[in-house]
C-alpha cells in the first residue's frame, strides 16, 4: 500500500487515456499480493480461431483437427492469446491472404502470435516483430522459439524515428493490432515511409469506423476488406 503514490496514479491515468482515449471513473483498492498471472494462465482454454488455426497454451495436451495449424503461446503479461476479438479477426484475415512472398512488419507484437501465424501460414520472407515493452519482446522471442518459427527478428522499438528507419527497409505488409490513438499517429508514418505496403490493422471499435474511413481517404488508402466481431473491426487496406 505504501508503494502507491501520486506519480503511479498519474501513470495509470496516462495509460487509460492512451488506451481508451478518455479517463473513466475508477477507484483504487488495495489487495494482498497474489500471482495473478499464474492464476489467469491456469484457466486459459484453447482458442479455435478457425478450422485452420488453433491457439493453445504452452504444455497443454490438445489434439488438433487434421491439417490444423497449432500456435503454442505462453502469454505471461503480453497481449495476443486469441481471447480478444481483435487477435482473432487479424488471424482470420491473414489465413485468407497469400503471405508466402511478403516481407512483413508486426507493430506491437505482444506474444508474437501474428508473426508466428504468418510463418506457419507459409511466409518465407523476413519478418520484423517489435514492441515497446521489454517483457513483451522477451515473451515474443520465447514463443517464436517454442513454435519453431525461425527468422523472425524481434526488436524493442519505442520511438517514431525507429519506426521510420525500419519501414524504409521495405515491407510488403504491415500488421498493426494496436489501438485508435496509436493508429492515428503511425499510419501517416507508414504511408510516407512504406508507400506501397498493405496494412492489416485492428484495435478499432465499430463506432470509430467513420473516423477510420476519413483517415484512410486522407492518406490515400483503399479498403480491401473489413470484418467484424462484437464491437471490434479489422481492416485490410492498400494504397489507392
Amino acid at each position: 500500500e505504501t508503494e502507491w503514490n501520486a506519480r503511479k496514479e498519474e501513470a495509470v491515468r496516462a495509460l487509460l487515456q492512451e488506451r481508451f482515449g478518455c479517463i473513466p471513473s475508477y477507484r483504487a483498492n488495495f489487495m494482498a499480493d497474489r500471482n495473478w498471472n499464474a492464476e489467469w494462465e491456469a484457466h486459459l482454454q484453447p482458442i479455435e480461431i478457425s478450422d485452420r488455426i488453433l491457439i493453445i497454451q504452452k504444455n497443454k495436451d490438445i489434439v488438433p483437427k487434421p491439417g490444423q495449424i497449432v500456435i503454442e503461446i505462453n502469454p505471461k503479461m503480453s497481449f495476443g492469446t486469441g481471447y480478444h476479438a481483435t487477435t482473432r479477426l487479424m488471424l482470420r484475415q491473414m489465413e485468407q491472404m497469400e503471405l508466402k512472398g511478403k516481407k512483413i512488419m508486426d507493430i506491437g507484437t505482444g506474444t508474437g502470435v501474428l508473426a508466428i501465424a504468418a510463418r506457419k501460414l507459409g511466409n518465407t520472407m523476413p519478418i520484423l516483430a517489435f514492441d515497446n515493452n521489454t517483457w513483451a519482446a522477451e515473451n515474443a522471442m520465447e514463443n517464436i522459439v517454442e513454435n519453431n518459427t525461425p527468422d523472425i527478428d524481434v526488436k524493442m522499438l519505442d520511438a517514431e524515428e525507429d519506426l521510420v528507419v525500419n519501414l524504409r527497409e521495405g515491407y510488403d505488409l504491415v500488421l498493426a493490432n494496436i489501438n485508435k490513438n496509436v493508429i492515428d499517429r503511425i499510419l501517416p508514418v507508414i504511408r510516407k515511409n512504406a508507400p506501397g505496403s498493405e496494412v492489416l490493422l485492428s484495435g478499432i471499435l465499430v463506432y470509430d469506423e467513420p473516423w477510420l474511413k476519413k483517415l484512410l481517404k486522407r492518406l490515400g488508402y483503399a479498403v480491401v476488406q473489413t470484418i467484424y466481431e462484437d464491437e471490434w473491426l479489422s481492416s485490410l487496406i492498400h494504397p489507392a
